[in-house]
């Protein structure tokens, strides 16, 4: 029987994620039901396979494991520094994610 925690999005909402399912899943099905609503736009999804790098975000507390993901864009020193990629991890405790603030802008908001 699978273990099901909460994924917070810092200022944007929470999901329920078990721990045999990948966090950006959990992610992308609480946006669509319109649970995280602190998002300006919809979550950074790529190859949903750890290996490019969009869907980047900084644990900010919990735990997780995870499967490989590319060191072109989460090096070990990212990694240590609490960088993941969201579609490589799967929670181990409840956990709190940070996604980086240029992968949700809008597409013409500006960078001030």
């Amino acid at each position: 029987m699978s273990a099901v925690y909460t994924i917070e999005v810092e200022g944007a909402g929470v999901a329920a994620c078990s721990d045999a399912e990948r966090v950006l899943v959990a992610l992308e099905r609480a946006q669509g039901l319109g649970k995280l609503k602190g998002l300006p736009r919809k979550l950074p999804v790529g190859c949903r396979r750890g290996g490019c790098g969009i869907c980047r975000a900084r644990v900010v507390a919990g735990q997780y494991r995870h499967d490989p993901m590319s060191r072109a864009h989460i090096s070990e020193a990212d990694e240590a520094a609490g960088l993941v990629l969201s579609c490589a991890i799967y929670p181990v405790t409840d956990l709190c994610l940070r996604f980086e603030t240029s992968q949700l802008k809008k597409p013409n908001q500006r960078n001030d």
